[in-house]
């Protein structure tokens, strides 16, 4: 397809993407891209969304927003993240078929749906598009999935061809596998409270519940109806109902809303700036390594109970009580994901943790079968820090030192406080504990904190004995 004006400020495509409601096909979204063999391999593989789902749900609409509402080198940067990040995600599923998240297929049926569901939204909603508003915003997705470089041959020729298209994938291609039955089923009855509710966290088990139990009835009502027949999900009248009544409550709300409050990403788009040589970054910050104290009583070693923390909070990102080299591969995204670091300094981040994985592995793998168990990790992490600094220097530092250099922006050889933040910050962690771990780290007090006084942070989280040290209010106060 041939290169095309990018859909602006008032395409039709912003206009049906950009409005909140698009969140009640959200869900549905990733039934039918998960449903895809190659796509639930890379889930069950590699993806932390089932030991951090919000955080996997806010990339995935992080990444849409840079797709769809930027301009065209904020797309090409994005698409070539998307494609470096992809090119990792390989292997052989359960069944031992190999599988590859840059097979074409599968990328044009994750792009598809994509349009597919704002078709279906406005279906659901009582007010579908006209043929011609269908093949106005068809284009307009098309020009943007042109930058993938995929082959039109694999896309719909026209919006109408895409029914015939979605009929035959479902029919075809797609299967019924766990991470689906995970998401429709016990994701949101699993997920643990959104960083957001604050003061209302107590409150979230039963409102999990009743979430779950909604957001179920709701996905498995609006999904195509050659799913619902091929793997047996049964659209009961309730459901029916309580789609017809969210969807064109909704539809009445978004109506009578003011155009700002409509929309969740600014029609206006995404304007890209001039990247420095390290990455800028972004404006929705996220903590790539979250560090925090983990309860004990007076007098005891602070140590285990810390690693069992830092094991089960940050290095057990795919959630399934062991570690992996996708685990720490997925620490290594979440480091760079913030910052949008230039493909040399993303590779260097991805390398140091490869170096730590190499190093846990060969000292924790007791049975060899290529992963470490919490216990392991705890083992043989207090035998080797018994033993001396040099075991730190071989694995954690050479990712540590990693974190610092792609956190120092500015190359300047150290962290000021806003960069500080970038690395621990976003509404995870309150603004006055994050001052004071940074005041804690900053012994010098001139306000920004060298590489060393960063490794030795670290250092003094794995290793006091006691909650006295400013290692261990790496995040503020125990």
């Amino acid at each position: 397809m041939a290169t095309a004006d990018l859909p602006g400020p008032d395409s039709l495509l912003r206009r049906t993407l950009g409005e909140w409601r698009i969140a009640l096909v959200a869900w549905r979204l990733l039934v039918l891209q998960t449903a895809d063999p190659a796509v639930a391999a890379g889930m069950a593989n590699f993806s932390t969304y089932r030991a951090h789902p919000w955080r996997r749900i806010e990339h995935t609409m992080d990444s849409g927003k840079r797709l769809f509402f930027s301009d065209r080198e904020g797309l090409r940067r994005e698409v070539a993240r998307l494609e470096r990040t992809h090119r990792r995600l390989s292997g052989t599923d359960e069944q031992g078929r190999p599988f590859t998240a840059l097979d074409p297929a599968v990328r044009v049926w994750v792009l598809v749906t994509l349009y597919e569901c704002m078709v279906a939204m406005r279906e659901l909603s009582g007010r579908p598009l006209t043929p011609t508003e269908s093949d106005q915003m068809y284009g307009e997705f098309r020009a943007v999935c042109s930058e993938f470089g995929l082959s039109d041959d694999l896309f719909p020729d026209t919006a109408a061809d895409v029914p015939a298209y979605m009929d035959r994938t479902i029919r075809e291609r797609l299967e019924y596998s766990e991470p689906v039955r995970y998401l429709l089923f016990d994701m949101l009855r699993e997920a643990p409270a959104p960083r957001r509710l604050g003061l209302l966290r107590p409150a979230w088990p039963p409102v999990r519940t009743v979430a779950a139990h909604v957001m179920c009835a709701l996905t498995i009502a609006d999904l195509p109806q050659a799913f619902r027949e091929r793997f047996s999900l049964p659209r009961t009248r309730r459901a029916a109902l309580l789609s017809f009544v969210l969807h064109r409550g909704m539809r009445v709300l978004m109506n009578a809303l003011p155009e700002h409050r409509r929309y969740r990403t600014p029609l206006a788009g995404i304007h890209s700036t001039p990247q420095p040589p390290t990455g800028q970054p972004s404006s929705s910050q996220a903590s790539p390594v979250r560090l925090p104290a983990p309860r004990r009583r007076k007098g005891t070693d602070a140590r285990p109970a810390r690693l069992r923390t830092f094991f089960s909070q940050v290095l057990d990102q795919t959630g399934d009580g062991r570690i992996s080299s996708a685990d720490l591969q997925a620490m290594a995204h979440n480091v760079c994901w913030p910052l949008e670091l230039a493909p040399e300094y993303e590779a260097r981040v991805y390398a140091a943790f490869e170096t730590w994985w190499q190093h846990l592995r060969t000292g924790m793998d007791a049975d060899g079968d290529g992963q470490v168990t919490c216990e392991e990790f705890v083992t043989a992490m207090l035998t080797g820090i018994d033993a001396g600094p040099a075991y730190l220097e071989q694995g954690l530092h050479v990712a540590v030192r990693a974190i610092f250099h792609a956190a120092d922006t500015d190359d300047s050889g150290h962290l000021c406080a806003d960069e500080y933040r970038t690395i621990f910050g976003g509404s995870r962690v309150h603004p006055a504990e994050l001052n004071h771990g940074f005041r804690q780290l900053d012994h010098d007090g001139d306000g920004r904190i060298t590489e060393d006084e960063f490794v030795q942070a670290f250092t003094d989280y794995f290793t006091a004995r006691t909650d006295n040290t400013a290692g261990s209010q790496l995040l503020g106060r125990p």
